[in-house]
């Protein structure tokens, strides 16, 4: 899933300034299951802004709440085009992707961000989300055990290990375990060690032209 983290009040501030009416959106997809977009995150933002801006000249600001299945799908948001006339901007809790769509739909309305978007990633335990996948379009997980080195490596080294990890952490960065030595435990218990011998060539970053579209036929 994509996983976000929220601005700063004071960055939200700033940026609905001019505007007197703002629909605050919520998106109920990735950025719910990450506690940052989702119908109580709303609500919450909703009260924070209430309270920052309870003594300053901004106090007269209407705030309107809804939240919508997912933002980057058009067909969701339909259901805003009543809602989007009451208002002078849109204050969106969707990843970047959900943000442009929304402001391709609605070209007449500023939209505004209220998260960073991440990484795409997975929740490891309550409360802690970790990167999994860049996005690189060369998906090697059948070569590796299913562990990414792009994202998992500190180095992000493609043919492993470097030599450099004690205990099964990785020197860079000691909170993280080395991603060669989990591919390594992996494909031993899988009975494939003989891909560890496999030479993978450099990415080729052509691949990463933007932006990038996939057309399904």
């Amino acid at each position: 899933m994509i996983v976000a983290t929220k601005k700063p009040i004071e960055e939200i501030l700033v940026a609905l300034a001019p505007y007197e009416s703002v629909l605050i959106l919520g998106c109920g997809t990735c950025v719910t299951v990450c506690n940052v977009g989702g119908e109580r995150e709303v609500s919450l933002l909703h009260s924070a802004l209430r309270v920052a801006i309870a003594n300053s000249l901004m106090q007269q600001k209407r705030f309107h709440e809804y939240t919508v299945k997912r933002q980057c799908d058009r067909e969701f948001l339909e259901a805003l085009k009543g809602k989007s006339e009451e208002v002078d901007a849109i204050l969106s809790l969707a990843c970047g992707v959900g943000v442009q769509v929304l402001a391709d739909y609605f070209s007449d309305i500023p939209c505004i961000p209220a998260v960073n978007t991440v990484f795409m990633g997975s929740s490891s335990t309550f409360g802690i989300w970790d990167e999994r996948c860049a996005g690189c379009g060369e998906c090697r997980l059948y070569e590796t055990a299913g562990i990414c080195p792009v994202t998992r490596c500190n180095k992000g080294i493609l043919n492993g290990p470097c030599g450099g990890a004690k205990n099964g952490r990785c020197e860079a960065n000691k909170e993280m375990d080395c991603a060669w030595l989990l591919i390594y435990e992996r494909l031993l218990k899988l009975d494939q060690l003989d891909r560890m011998r496999k030479y993978s060539p450099p990415r080729n970053y052509g691949n990463l032209k933007r932006p990038k579209r996939v057309i399904i036929t």
